[in-house]
């Protein structure tokens, strides 16, 4: 009997231990980023690279959420006088414009929400919604400008499958909002 009771008590012991390390390692988890809940790191197909590319998931849906935004703001007429080079460059299918302004804010949004695996190089938010600073942009943004941005951002998610409703669309709002002082310069 005593040496059942000692083996309980070894056994309880080792299970305790076992339970507090188990608690130990969960709380220094690291905690998932916003970027994980767009889809995170895990590989997928590309549907736009050649046979066997593949792109992080969270890098995919944000990628495709800024091109049917662009896509919406070229219809956009509140605010496509602003991209007219972007346009005409479209029109005379040139695509290379379009190309560098999907990468740019597709690294950039990927950064904000904690991507790891990318950097941004492009301009700073003031330099790149200042004509001065940017020959690519015709005119300096206002709130109305602004505000219909936001809502061709809806849209843009909304096309991919992520309505308003999402918990991430909301984060990736407010991070959109407050870069309302950078970009609206008049």
């Amino acid at each position: 009997m005593k040496k059942l009771s000692i083996i309980l008590a070894a056994t309880f012991f080792a299970v305790s231990l076992l339970s507090l390390n188990a608690c130990k390692k969960t709380s220094d988890a690291v905690k998932p980023t916003l970027y994980d809940s767009l889809g995170g790191t895990t590989l997928v197909a590309d549907p736009t690279g050649s046979a066997g590319t593949t792109i992080e998931k969270g890098r995919l849906l944000i990628r495709s959420i800024i091109d049917s935004t662009i896509f919406v703001i070229a219809g956009d007429t509140a605010i496509n006088g602003h991209f007219t080079v972007l346009l005409s460059e479209v029109g005379k299918n040139n695509y290379s414009g379009f190309m560098a302004l999907s990468k740019n804010l597709t690294d950039f949004v990927a950064v904000a929400t904690g991507a790891k695996n990318f950097t941004y190089g492009g301009k700073s938010m003031v330099a790149a919604h200042d004509p001065a600073q940017n020959a690519r942009m015709n005119m300096k943004a206002d709130n109305s400008d602004f505000n219909a941005f936001e809502n061709d951002l809806v849209k843009g998610a909304a096309k991919n499958g992520v309505t308003t409703s999402n918990p991430a669309l909301v984060s990736v709002a407010n991070l959109v909002e407050s870069l309302r002082s950078k970009v609206v310069q008049q």
